[in-house]
């Protein structure tokens, strides 16, 4: 029996080649792998002996030979592969053990090249892998440190299985898939181009979960493999296990609390059902933005999810555990106590710790047949980008509700009207099938909060009835993008009211 040992990543590399020795596997490597394994005391054949060529290029050609792949892809028993075997001296391979360069990491610690990212573009390792995985019926090929102790244990009671042979060669197709994956997308990070011409996305699971969508569905969390996800870094502390939904809602809130504050960055609460905040205010005390938050909409926080983008105190644990019970706490931290708090209150309440999240440059969702792809939500203009439309200025204070009203909308499933006073969101009226029934909703829930406040449409107004309702609220200022056939009825209404009214020149649509 023979092993070929080629890997970047050495990790127990030197157990396990003691152990195949152990086994009375002959052993063949090269470089930095076979040096390892000889350092440790274990007989090993170096592979220039064994293909009669060194290493060259710069270390590019190792396993790049006929001896190497002819090992690799043999089929005894096979007629013609046994009279080449014969005819050129080919020695089969029963176990391969490689995994690749890291590719994307720093170059300048890469150990064969000139510190260029090309350098770390395996061509030997993918190839030999393949080889390998595509003659799984012989040969057993082992990418993961993890399959090591699997792989021994099959030797020892007499040879690797065909399932774990077949399993193990889908596992090098998908790291092989993956890695290619990298590179391509390693070339479009210099292209001028937001949308690239193909999309290469190689998954893996790396969470179960409770259940899908609902009960009857089953659900995982995948993450781009070779990649490092900022919920990769949750901690929950306790309470029941999570669901599709738990981490597709606790992803909007936990983006929102950290999205709406903008440069100020203040402390933020957002109270999410259904992907959609049912309350969201920012203030000085996080307590009191947790109580703004919830008083928003008390009755729609029950079941919700509840973000905080600051160490939850004391202060706000109390307010918390007096209020409706969420379903997921997600915050950077908790001061002493406050954990037992919960647990103490909420015991089936999932609470977690979370680092800051990320955006994913590029948002796909899936349509039958494939996907719809576009860059990242964001907000590209600013206040200086905007105009005023009506007669009326909007004075600083107004200025403050209409951007935080704006920034609140643009995270609110369309239709969206926000009335804000104060940093908080005292009416959200979300996903109707038409701006006026938003509005009403919005109107209902604020109940005179917003007075003197701002009202924020995510698209334009299509008809000047539209902004009785941010009258009736008493807002005094109106943000929307404008654009519609009917604006200037609806800055003419607006003067007729006395409102002062914001273009942003920029629609918020999220659905």
């Amino acid at each position: 029996m023979r092993a070929l040992l080629s890997v970047y990543d050495k990790t127990g590399i030197a157990d396990l080649a003691r152990t195949l020795h152990e086994l009375g596997v002959e052993l063949v490597s090269s470089g930095g792998t076979a040096k390892a394994i000889a350092e440790a005391g274990v007989p090993v054949t170096d592979l220039a002996e064994f293909t009669g060529y060194p290493a060259m290029l710069g270390h590019r050609v190792v396993t790049l030979h006929p001896l190497v792949h002819g090992a690799i892809l043999a089929e005894p028993g096979d007629a013609e592969h046994d009279a080449d075997i014969e005819k050129y001296g080919i020695k089969p391979f029963d176990v391969v053990v490689a995994n690749l360069y890291p590719f994307g990491s720093d170059p300048s610690a890469f150990e064969h090249g000139g510190g260029r990212a090309e350098d770390m573009i395996d061509i030997g390792g993918p190839a030999m892998v393949r080889a390998a995985a595509k003659n799984h019926a012989h040969v057993a090929i082992v990418v993961d440190p993890a399959d090591y102790g699997t792989v021994v244990d099959e030797l020892r009671a007499g040879g690797t299985t065909p399932e774990t042979r077949r399993r193990l060669a889908r596992k090098a197709f998908a790291a092989t898939a993956a890695y290619d994956a990298a590179v391509v997308t390693w070339f479009d990070s210099d292209s001028e181009e937001t949308l690239p011409p193909t999309l290469h996305l190689a998954l893996e699971r790396v969470q179960e979960l409770r259940y899908g969508e609902n009960p009857h569905q089953q659900g995982a969390r995948y993450k781009t493999m070779r990649s490092h996800s900022w919920w990769d870094d949750v901690e929950q502390h306790f309470g029941m296990a999570l669901s599709y939904l738990n981490l597709y809602d606790a992803d909007a809130a936990w983006a929102m609390a950290h999205d709406v504050p903008g440069e100020s960055g203040e402390p933020c609460v957002a109270i999410i059902k259904h992907a959609n905040p049912s309350g969201l205010a920012i203030n000085a005390s996080l307590a009191e933005a947790y109580q703004r938050a919830l008083e928003c909409d008390e009755r729609s926080a029950f079941g919700g999810i509840v973000a905080l983008n600051r160490v939850v105190d004391t202060a706000t644990v109390e307010r918390m555990v007096a209020g409706p019970q969420a379903d997921i706490v997600i915050a950077p931290g908790y001061e002493d106590g406050v954990l037992d708090a919960l647990r103490k209150k909420r015991k089936n309440t999932r609470v977690l710790t979370a680092p800051p999240p990320t955006v994913e440059p590029l948002q796909l969702r899936q349509i039958n047949g494939g996907f719809l792809v576009q860059d990242a939500h964001h907000f590209p203009s600013t206040r200086a980008d905007w105009r005023v439309v009506t007669k009326r200025e909007p004075t600083e204070e107004e200025w403050r509700d209409a951007i935080f009203a704006m920034r609140v909308g643009g995270w609110v499933k369309s239709n969206a009207i926000v009335l804000a006073k104060d940093g908080t969101a005292w009416g959200i009226g979300a996903g109707q099938q038409n701006r006026l029934e938003s509005g009403q909703l919005a109107l209902a829930k604020a109940a005179g909060r917003a007075k003197g406040g701002a009202c924020a449409s995510d698209a334009f107004y299509p008809f000047p009835d539209g902004i009785d309702v941010a009258a009736e609220a008493g807002v005094a200022v109106v943000i929307q993008p404008g654009g519609g056939q009917n604006d200037q009825a609806v800055i003419d209404h607006a003067d007729e009211l006395g409102l002062a009214m914001v273009f942003t020149g920029e629609r918020h649509f999220l659905h």
